[in-house]
């Protein structure tokens, strides 16, 4: 299979690995079958397993020169890395009754909705400014293709959610987003607690060390 071929295939499995778990028949099954708790952590390794896969295969197709490799543009994921961890393990670490993620146990509080304040769809939002980074600092045709697609996966996924889940939720929306944005730049109230910090931190570190053996390319300008 030839370098655009792998890259496919890759794609479309990323793709159907998102859409089909989600579908509320497959999702309730699994739910049932590996509980709440095991369906959000399996999927969430899947997930980066198959992700991983598609950088792979986008950095290993043929390069074809769409934006110029400008020197200033290298910097843009080394500065919005640190949120993009930042926001997925904030997301990951309450209960969100609106989208992705939410592993924790403690109930949801509208009056005091942490990072969903900020965002409902943390996990979409670190996925959107991942790949706008992403996008500017590596412009071959696989990579406008690869990162185009996740932001553009990422904002209408968002859009898509919200309207499922008002429509679901009934006249309960009001009330349990009424302190919630889709998108927005308010700081999270009450912000993150220390260890989900230092998680984020750890994350980066590990991202950064990682990059260069897994990705084949340093991510240091």
């Amino acid at each position: 299979m030839t370098g655009w071929g792998i890259f496919l295939a890759a794609l479309v499995t990323f793709l159907l690995s998102h859409a089909i778990p989600v579908r509320p028949a497959v999702r309730g099954w699994l739910i049932g079958t590996l509980g709440r708790t095991g369906y959000f952590a399996a999927y969430s390794v899947l997930s980066l397993l198959v992700l991983a896969w598609l950088v792979i295969a986008a950095a290993q197709a043929p390069y074809v020169e769409v934006i110029p490799p400008f020197a200033l543009f290298r910097w843009i994921p080394l500065l919005v890395m640190p949120i993009v961890c930042w926001l997925a393990v904030a997301g990951l670490a309450i209960e969100n009754p609106f989208s992705f993620g939410g592993l924790g146990r403690r109930p949801f509080d509208p009056d005091q909705p942490g990072i969903l304040r900020t965002t409902r769809h943390p996990i979409l939002a670190a996925m959107m400014l991942w790949a706008v980074a992403h996008l500017l600092a590596n412009g071959s045709l696989a990579h406008v293709i690869l990162f185009g697609l996740f932001a553009g996966f990422a904002a209408m996924g968002m859009a898509l959610i919200d309207r499922r889940k008002a429509r679901t939720l009934g006249a309960e929306w009001t009330r349990l987003s009424r302190n919630t944005a889709r998108l927005s730049l308010r700081a999270p109230r009450p912000l993150p607690r220390l260890w989900v910090w230092l998680i984020s931190i750890a994350v980066y570190a590990v991202l950064l060390h990682l990059h260069a053996p897994v990705i084949g390319l340093s991510p240091l300008p």
